[in-house]
């Protein structure tokens, strides 16, 4: 009950999350209805993303709609808990709109590597289509590797690791090891993470690409934390920037964001202001 408490709360403090989260339901939820009910496989069409060039050509917005079409439930219920599970610390650092930017920019990357391949290789994906938020969520889970290595996750519920790796189990399972199956998947899954490693590396060093208010300028705050902070140096602040903010990362892995006392929260928006 408390696990279901806290996925509870994390949706009503984490807009952008709870908004994806429920497009992708309703999605899956219509479509299920057209399917099974209806006798009708127009919508699916309609939405699913299709390899070869020609058919993509006159079908161009399933390049978008394809990140939020599932059929089956294991498989929407597999990427939302993957979502939530990547922005537990995503949000607390970069906020909502900046969710929204890397989950469609990854799927979008994710969709145009696999048209690509299919015009190298048309033979090889005949007939074939796209659809799922995979390649959206792998891009999150990699740009939070890439910038947030070392914050702490359980993998399994049981094993205490770094979140690079992680993710790099987590990638290496459902995206490199058997390429014979869902192989245009798996090729939008590395899609999606290349795109989250180029993000992740770009705004570590200072530069958002995706800060569209500022385009040809050099981001000075690359993070975004939803908080105001009327202190310049908190309280309790000891060792390295870089050690404080791995300890609050990993307070919050476990016991979540309220457990922070107000002290360490603006401590955290200090430290995620600078480069």
């Amino acid at each position: 009950m408390n696990f279901l408490k806290k996925i509870a709360d994390t949706l009503r403090e984490q807009g952008a999350m709870a908004q994806l989260i429920i497009i992708n339901i309703a999605v899956f939820l219509v479509l299920n209805i057209a399917i099974h009910v209806a006798q009708s496989g127009a919508l699916l069409a309609m939405l699913t993303l299709p390899i070869q060039a020609g058919a993509f050509i006159s079908r161009f917005w399933t390049l978008f709609t394809y990140m939020f079409t599932h059929v089956g439930l294991l498989h929407l219920f597999w990427n939302m808990f993957t979502l939530y599970l990547f922005c537990q610390v995503f949000f607390i650092l970069f906020g909502d709109r900046k969710l929204r930017y890397v989950y469609v920019m990854s799927g979008l990357s994710g969709g145009a590597l696999l048209l690509i391949m299919g015009m190298i290789f048309p033979e090889s994906f005949a007939d074939a289509y796209l659809l799922g938020a995979s390649a959206a969520v792998m891009g999150i889970g990699a740009m939070m590797a890439v910038y947030t290595p070392d914050y702490r996750v359980y993998f399994f519920g049981i094993l205490e690791i770094r979140f690079k790796y992680y993710f790099l189990i987590l990638f290496a399972l459902t995206s490199i090891i058997n390429l014979s199956e869902n192989t245009g998947g798996k090729i939008s899954h590395i899609g999606g993470a290349a795109f989250g490693f180029l993000y992740g590396y770009y705004l570590k060093s200072g530069s958002d690409f995706l800060n569209f208010s500022f385009l040809g300028r050099k981001n000075k705050s690359p993070l975004k934390v939803v908080s105001r902070n009327p202190n310049p140096e908190p309280p309790g602040a000891s060792g390295s920037d870089e050690q404080r903010m791995n300890a609050l990362l990993d307070k919050i892995s476990k016991s979540g964001y309220p457990s922070l006392t107000k002290a360490e929260k603006d401590e955290l928006f200090r430290l995620s202001q600078k480069k």
